[in-house]
């Protein structure tokens, strides 16, 4: 009985963690630390969540590369993407190497990362075990913060709203003010 109860708070938990944008992460911590789920349990069910993420956007990302073979405009937006991808990183210095594909999976999202190992030559599984790992990093930062502010705040909801508008917001706000950096750096050159 007890084991049912909870597989059922890990299937709830997973069920928020498979949204693949905004609060699905904050939410699903503080519902699994409510139901006594372990930090450790919440990292399983999470992994779980991007092993079914990773299969289900395979096929899309598969399809996309078929079909950019077959019509113009999926083949262009496909060009596009790896044009994207390479300015941005030559503007960077960065080399595509596992560390880095790792950081920027982090930074991003595990899609995002998929996509750029894939452009860069990585496999299914090379490609997702590194998406994945900076998306589990992220994870782990994300619920450590949710943890730790829901034990200060004592209430769940304002936690996950606190959390997610941290999520949403800060890479933003973090931009701006390197950019504003950046551009005084230059005006005084």
């Amino acid at each position: 009985m007890i084991f049912t109860d909870q597989l059922k708070n890990a299937w709830d938990v997973f069920l928020l963690f498979t949204i693949p944008i905004g609060g699905g992460i904050p939410a699903g911590v503080v519902l699994g630390n409510s139901r006594g789920l372990r930090w450790a349990d919440l990292l399983l069910v999470y992994f779980l969540s991007d092993v079914l993420l990773a299969i289900v956007f395979e096929s899309i990302l598969h399809a996309f590369i078929h079909y950019g073979k077959k019509f113009e405009k999926v083949s262009k937006f496909n060009a596009i993407l790896k044009q994207s991808f390479q300015k941005s990183t030559s503007n960077l210095n960065i080399k595509p190497g596992p560390f880095n594909l790792i950081l920027i999976a982090f930074g991003l999202d595990p899609m995002s990362g998929r996509v750029i190992t894939k452009a860069v030559g990585h496999g299914f599984f090379s490609g997702w075990a590194i998406a994945i790992t900076g998306d589990l990093f992220f994870f782990l930062l994300v619920m450590a913060s949710t943890l730790w502010l829901n034990h200060y705040l004592g209430d769940g909801t304002w936690t996950a709203i606190i959390i997610t508008i941290l999520m949403i917001g800060l890479p933003s706000v973090i931009q701006k003010v390197r950019s504003k950096k950046h551009d005084q750096t230059e005006s005084k050159i």
